[in-house]
């Protein structure tokens, strides 16, 4: 059973920062797309950010775009995701997710709040 795992979650307050991480291990890292979701309380999970197996394609949610940077290192099987200027409105439980052909994994989830 392959199971992703998150880190960096927590407290922050309005306009700060936070690096999510994301390890991957038991899979074969380089083959997969990597994305980050989130869910918000009484939200649909919505996809924030993903990036393809090489890094040469990324892509955000407009929410999002301009405060958050995915970027993944193979080496390591990790996947970041950098949030900057966090906003309440991205208080959210973050998941990472790796996708290849039929194949599909997830996190557990780590839990953001922004709040003052």
């Amino acid at each position: 059973q392959v199971q992703l795992v998150e880190s960096g979650g927590g407290l922050v307050q309005p306009g700060g920062s936070l690096r999510l991480s994301c390890a991957a291990p038991g899979i074969t890292f380089s083959w997969y797309t990597m994305n980050w979701y989130r869910q918000a309380p009484r939200k649909e999970r919505e996809l924030v950010a993903g990036i393809t197996s090489a890094g040469n394609r990324i892509n955000y949610a407009d929410s999002v775009k301009g405060r958050f940077t995915i970027s993944r290192d193979n080496d390591k099987s990790m996947v970041y995701l950098q949030m900057n200027s966090l906003k309440p409105e991205d208080t959210a439980v973050y998941y990472c997710n790796a996708q290849w052909g039929s194949l599909d994994y997830w996190g557990k989830g780590t839990l953001v709040t922004v709040s003052s």
